[in-house]
C-alpha cells in the first residue's frame, strides 16, 4: 500500500527572468514501511523532493499524497501542522541547538504536542536509548563526537513517532565508520519498527543500505532499482 503518491508534481523556481523546473511532472509511488534511497546528479530535485514530502515547501501543481493527504492543498499554517505530527528529519549537519542538552534538543518537537511533562520525558527516554545515548542526556552538542551528534538528531527526529522518516545526507558529514553506525540505526529501525524511510544520499555504498534506490534526473524520475 502507497504511503506517498507524486502525480505529475512540479516544483518551479524563478531565476532571474526564467523559471526554472526542479521537479517536472514526476510520478513517484512509495510503499508504507519501505526504506527508499533518492540519488540523482546535482539538481536532478532529490532534495526539493524531500522537502515537499516534509511540508517544508509547497509543489507549484500536480498531487502529492502522503497518507491520504494532499500536501499540496495545504497552506503553510496547515503543512507546518501536518509536518509536526507526521514527519522526523534527519539533517546532514545536525542542526542541533548548541546551548541545549541532548535530551532537551530530544524534547524540543515535543513541545509542539499537548503532552503531559511524565509522557515528554518518556518518549525521550525512549528515543535516546533507541539510538545507544542513554547515559548521555545531559551532554551539550560540543561534549558529543559527529557519530553521538547524528544519532541525537535521529532521536529528535523519531521522538514524535512520525509517519515517515526523511534524511538529507545523513552521513555525508561523517567519517566511514561513523556512518555505518549510522546506516545500521537506520536499518535497525526500518526492520524492526517498519519505519518507513525516504534518504538522500550521493553515496552507492549508502544506498545499496536501502531496499531500492529512486533515481531522478532533471526532475523526472529515470530509474528504480532493488537492493543488490
Amino acid at each position: 500500500m502507497s504511503l506517498i503518491d507524486c502525480r505529475s508534481l512540479c516544483k518551479d523556481y524563478q531565476r532571474g527572468g526564467e523559471v526554472v523546473h526542479v521537479l517536472d511532472h514526476l510520478e513517484l509511488s512509495i510503499e508504507r514501511g519501505s526504506y527508499t534511497a533518492l540519488m540523482g546528479p546535482s539538481g536532478s530535485g532529490k532534495t526539493t523532493l524531500l522537502n515537499l514530502l516534509a511540508g517544508i515547501d509547497r509543489a507549484s501543481s500536480g498531487e502529492l499524497l502522503v497518507d491520504g493527504t494532499d500536501l499540496a492543498q495545504l497552506d503553510r499554517n496547515q503543512l507546518a501542522g501536518w509536518r509536526s505530527r507526521h514527519v522526523g528529519y534527519v539533517f546532514q549537519l545536525y542542526n542541533l541547538v548548541p546551548v541545549l542538552s541532548a535530551y532537551e534538543n530530544v524534547e524540543l518537537p515535543l513541545l509542539l504536542h499537548d503532552l503531559t511533562a511524565a509522557e515528554r520525558h518518556r518518549r525521550v527516554v525512549e528515543a535516546l536509548e533507541s539510538v545507544d545515548l542513554a547515559t548521555r542526556h545531559g551532554h551539550l552538542p560540543r561534549q558529543l563526537s559527529g557519530g553521538q551528534e547524528q544519532r541525537v538528531a535521529i532521536a529528535r527526529a523519531l521522538v514524535t513517532q512520525p509517519t515517515l522518516l526523511l534524511a538529507d545526507e545523513p552521513t555525508g558529514d561523517l567519517d566511514r565508520t561513523n556512518a555505518d553506525a549510522v546506516m545500521d540505526l537506520f536499518a535497525r529501525l526500518h526492520t524492526e519498527r517498519g519505519q518507513t524511510i525516504v534518504m538522500v544520499t550521493h553515496d552507492d555504498s549508502i544506498a545499496r543500505r536501502a531496499e531500492r534506490t529512486v533515481r531522478l534526473e532533471k526532475g523526472r524520475l529515470a530509474a528504480v532499482e532493488a537492493a543488490r
